[in-house]
């Protein structure tokens, strides 16, 4: 087999056995895995090490890319934070990425998912399995699109923000950033910073500061 890029791993919980496979599937090298909590690691990973904030004397970043590979968007911004290296993408072969996408370093994109035209998506965001991101969109950094949720066109997510599963999000809404879309809610009006939207109509149920 042709190994195309080495890359490591920071997270080994479920979020991360997932790109463990598009890291296989795309042919590249798995080359570590890392934790602040080894023992916690998921079931199969085997021979996980001490992450950076457990090891700062000696973590070795040896010229190796990182995905920060945590599902939680606060913890996987302040990994990201903390490592002072290169991060890679991982991009499942089986995801539609139509022309002027524009992907930001660490983001990951799960099987199925489509992005259509003019997108601009940020720094270690995932896009989970088969969400729809339609045309025109911003997604900021370190936001989550759960699977199945829909994003319609000119629809702009903010710094941190998580979209639950199967929500779906109408044209031209802006969502702050930090925000909770609860899953397969309906959104119809700009949600403000920090604030927790549920149900159809999607309304705001708590403000978190």
């Amino acid at each position: 087999m042709n190994i195309n890029n080495k890359v490591r791993l920071y997270g080994a919980g479920g979020h991360a056995q997932i790109i463990k496979f598009i890291i296989k599937d795309n042919n590249d090298l798995l080359d570590g895995v890392y934790d602040d909590d080894p023992k916690l690691a998921h079931k199969n990973f085997y021979g996980v090490r001490k992450g950076f904030r457990l090891n700062k004397n000696e973590f070795s970043y040896d010229n190796i890319p990182f995905i920060v590979a945590i599902g939680d968007n606060r913890i996987r911004a302040e990994i990201a934070g903390l490592l002072k290296c290169s991060f890679s993408n991982a991009i499942h072969a089986s995801a539609i990425i139509c022309e002027n996408v524009q992907i930001g370093e660490g983001t990951v994109i799960y099987a199925g998912a489509i992005i259509q035209p003019n997108t601009n998506i940020g720094k270690h965001v995932i896009i989970n399995t088969a969400a729809n991101v339609d045309h025109d969109n911003t997604i900021h950094d370190f936001a989550h699109i759960s699977p199945n949720a829909t994003l319609c066109g000119l629809v702009e997510v903010g710094t941190g923000s998580h979209i639950g599963a199967g929500a779906v999000i109408i044209p031209q809404i802006k969502i702050g950033k930090w925000c909770v879309i609860g899953a397969g809610s309906v959104v119809i009006q700009d949600v403000p910073d920090y604030a927790v939207v549920v149900g159809n109509p999607g309304r705001i149920i708590k403000i978190n500061t």
